[in-house]
């Protein structure tokens, strides 16, 4: 939603591709604003009442003047990118992710940026919770080369964890298992002109991802006890932080090559 609708902004992809890139991870998609002052800003309506389509929110996008998004993964501890607004930070912390779409107006009275949270609703239905914030400065810069760097130490971490936890030990067949986890993510859609390393860098966030999923359960017929587990989160914690940092520096990175490359033309 980030890349795509960043593009979508700055003439790099027309709305139906955005549009259709997003049945890559649901069949349907519905849109509804959170409260009632933001339903008439946006012209969008509120959860009491049927929800509109997607194309209806690039129009809101575009009427508010948005030039750009941001990738936001929030966790307990790490509440970057929520701007303090607690409707919308409640909502994001429960979904593990949001967007933001700038106005990049913040000269003007009314200017205001949008939150984005998806929620499954139904079995293929996706739904977007669209948030009124306060503009805010630019986002914080995770350089994509030191986030790429702290994932590569994250992978041998990772590695290295899994045997002093002794997880492969009662987990027979765990690289398999990890695999298959990885080759389950879609197959995303981009925008021509996305930078292949911010690619690069998605794809390793999903193989330490995939790491961290099998780690973080009993598997099939185990048992863990609260203090084993207890041991396994604080030990890949780190990583954790890890796949999230890249994932934001990857997406953002993307977000600014796009927007650069279509500035130039």
């Amino acid at each position: 939603m980030v890349v795509w609708t960043s593009a979508w902004l700055h003439g790099a992809a027309a709305a139906d591709d955005v549009l259709d890139s997003l049945a890559s991870w649901a069949d349907a998609h519905e849109v509804t604003a959170h409260d009632v002052t933001t339903a008439d800003l946006l012209e969008l309506p509120t959860g009491a009442q049927p929800a509109a389509s997607p194309a209806l929110l690039l129009a809101a996008a575009r009427r508010i003047g948005a030039t750009g998004g941001e990738l936001v993964l929030p966790v307990a501890g790490d509440l970057r990118g929520l701007r303090g607004h607690a409707p919308f930070a409640a909502a994001a912390l429960h979904a593990g992710e949001a967007a933001v779409l700038r106005s990049g107006g913040e000269a003007r009275a009314d200017a205001c940026d949008l939150g984005l949270v998806p929620e499954r609703v139904a079995d293929g239905v996706l739904r977007w919770t669209v948030f009124q914030l306060p503009p805010a400065g630019p986002a914080e810069h995770i350089p994509l080369g030191e986030a790429e760097h702290e994932l590569s130490g994250a992978m041998r971490a990772a590695a290295t964890a899994l045997v002093e936890l002794d997880v492969a030990r009662h987990r027979p067949g765990v690289r398999e298992e990890i695999a298959a986890l990885v080759e389950s993510q879609p197959n995303l859609p981009w925008p021509p002109g996305i930078p292949s390393r911010a690619l690069r860098v998605l794809q390793r966030a999903n193989e330490v991802a995939a790491i961290l999923t099998v780690a973080t359960t009993a598997g099939p017929g185990g048992a863990v006890s609260a203090s084993a587990m207890r041991r396994r989160m604080d030990a890949l914690r780190p990583l954790d932080h890890a796949v999230r940092a890249a994932r934001m520096a990857a997406v953002n990175e993307a977000v600014r090559v796009l927007t650069d490359h279509a500035g130039k033309h």
